[in-house]
């Protein structure tokens, strides 16, 4: 097992945090496993969905054409 130290937590976060172990009768150590768990298990992603958007995005801008140039001037912007 492995040790996680969370530091500056809202007030009113942990007080959602608190309610909602209780009302799950869990700690709010476990209740916070059950947060990461549901944050990354619904994270999971499909090659073949994620390559069909980026085909889609990549074929709705194929007419804009944009120079090296242009995207050096655009990188630069602000960096004064």
């Amino acid at each position: 097992m492995h040790t996680i130290t969370v530091k500056n937590i809202p007030t009113e976060i942990y007080q959602k945090l608190k309610q909602s172990a209780e009302s799950s009768h869990r700690s709010i150590n476990k209740e916070i496993i059950a947060c990461i768990e549901q944050g990354v298990g619904s994270q999971k992603m499909d090659a073949d969905i994620i390559l069909s958007r980026a085909r889609k995005l990549r074929s709705k801008t194929a007419s804009f054409k944009i120079s090296d140039k242009e995207i050096t001037s655009a990188k630069n912007a602000g960096r004064l």
